[in-house]
């Protein structure tokens, strides 16, 4: 599975070409399945979750670029139904649009439904926005421990080798200078990559590189 890892969603036209070219083909031919589950443990979730689906927020297109199909995977919903309901969809799809929110609780379904050991299986794009994208590093760091997964810790999924900052001087979140970004940094134990929402972190067959039309930091260790 190769990735496609952002702060802000697909944000700009060189986020959407090397999507495209993660695909191997147009948009309109591809079958997508959206996963907004991080989005629930926020106290506004539901409102997030909706405007994620439809497409209401227009800074972020990922929903709204003119997919073939999409169907939205509920992960919390999925140890409930016999895994012959949803396997067929999910080995079909041609990328995953994964909402932000806590990337914790994210993960903690991932394990729990079974999709989280599937990944390795699968052919399709993983593109992630915030959580969606952190979701997939080795671990979050304390200071975006939002929700409290069972086993404790910050530990997420490991697909990555490196931890992600998102959102980097965003306006609406001031706390996330790059000031405080190197403090963070300095609290992992494996490298780092601060970015804002014009940027993204692509993994090619674990081959990593940065597209942006931002800014964007890396934290060596």
């Amino acid at each position: 599975m190769n990735l496609l890892l952002t702060s802000g969603g697909i944000t700009n036209q060189s986020i959407e070409h090397a999507l495209i070219e993660l695909l191997g083909k147009p948009i309109a031919e591809c079958r997508a399945l959206i996963i907004p589950t991080a989005v629930y443990p926020l106290s506004i979730g539901a409102t997030l979750a909706w405007q994620f689906v439809t497409g209401a927020w227009e800074d972020n297109r990922m929903t709204s670029l003119g997919w073939q199909s999409l169907g939205i995977l509920e992960l919390s919903a999925l140890p409930s139904i016999g895994r012959e309901r949803w396997l067929p969809r999910v080995e079909e799809a041609d990328v995953f649009l994964v909402d932000g929110g806590d990337a914790l609780y994210l993960a903690h379904w991932m394990r729990e439904s079974g999709l989280a050991e599937l990944l390795p299986s699968l052919h399709a794009v993983w593109v992630g926005l915030s959580a969606g994208s952190m979701v997939m590093t080795p671990r979050i760091g304390h200071d975006f421990v939002g929700w409290t997964p069972p086993s404790g810790g910050d530990e997420t999924l490991g697909l990555v080798d490196f931890a992600i900052f998102p959102h980097l001087d965003h306006p609406d979140l001031p706390e996330n200078t790059l000031t405080h970004a190197q403090r963070w940094a300095e609290t992992m134990p494996i490298p780092a990559y601060a970015i804002d929402d014009q940027t993204a972190i692509r993994v090619v067959d674990g081959a990593v590189d940065v597209i942006t039309e931002g800014h964007w930091t890396f934290f060596p260790r």
